[in-house]
């Protein structure tokens, strides 16, 4: 199955890792060709991410094993595209 994009949602301590940290965790990963990291909440101690992954063949197991070796913790997986191309998301037009 060739997975092409992955979005997940992942937590980390305010301190460690940073973000340059686990972009790089996340980007040493085999078939990882981009990712975008934006902080979706923060409090005190922690904070929230979204993760979009693209790539060629992405490999969940070993970019979970990134994420977490680089400290961070993956909550879930919020969206997977698989296929030739990417496919983006269709509004429904339910009435």
């Amino acid at each position: 199955m060739n997975i092409r994009r992955l979005l997940l949602d992942v937590d980390k301590m305010v301190s460690r890792p940073s973000l340059i940290e686990l972009a790089k965790a996340i980007s040493d990963v085999s078939g990882v060709e981009a990712l975008n990291i934006v902080v979706s909440e923060i409090d005190i101690e922690t904070m929230d991410l979204d993760v979009t992954i693209e790539g060629n063949n992405l490999d969940y197991d070993k970019i979970v094993e990134a994420i977490e070796t680089a400290g961070a913790v993956v909550h879930s997986l919020d969206e997977i595209v698989v296929g030739s191309k990417i496919l983006e998301r269709a509004i429904s037009r339910r009435t």
